[in-house]
C-alpha cells in the first residue's frame, strides 16, 4: 500500500535540511549548486533531498540546457494546510472559550486611595 500524500509531505518536512532548502526556494528559483552552498554535504546528497521534496510534490525541477532550476510547488502544501485548518479552528475555539471564561471570573479591581 503506497503512503498517502500527507504522510509523504510530513516525512519530507521532517528533515531540517529539506526545510532549509524550502526556505531558500521561497525566495525564488535556485539551482542544485545554489541550494547546496550553505550545507557541508555532497551534491548527490542534496540531490537526494531534492528528490524527496519533489516526490512529496513540494518542489518542481526544470531543465534549461545544463541548468536544472528548482522551485516551490504551492499545490504541494495544500494538503498540509487543509489538515492543519481543522486543528487551527479547534485551537481558536478553545482560546475563545478560555478568554470568555477568564473575563467571566475576573473581578474589577477596586482602587484604594484618596482623591486629590
Amino acid at each position: 500500500m503506497p503512503p498517502d500524500h500527507l504522510s509523504a509531505t510530513f516525512a519530507a518536512l521532517a528533515d531540517p535540511t529539506r526545510r532549509a532548502i524550502l526556505a531558500k526556494l521561497a525566495a525564488g528559483e535556485a539551482s542544485v549548486n545554489e541550494l547546496a552552498e550553505p550545507f557541508s554535504m555532497s551534491l548527490p546528497a542534496i540531490s537526494r533531498h531534492l528528490k524527496v521534496l519533489e516526490k512529496a510534490g513540494l518542489i518542481t525541477r526544470g531543465r534549461e540546457a545544463q541548468w536544472r532550476p528548482c522551485k516551490l510547488e504551492p499545490k504541494g502544501f495544500k494538503s498540509v494546510d487543509e489538515w492543519l485548518e481543522h486543528y487551527r479552528r479547534f485551537w481558536e475555539q478553545s482560546f475563545n472559550r478560555l478568554d470568555a471564561y477568564l473575563k467571566k471570573i475576573q473581578k474589577p479591581e477596586k482602587k484604594h486611595g484618596r482623591k486629590h
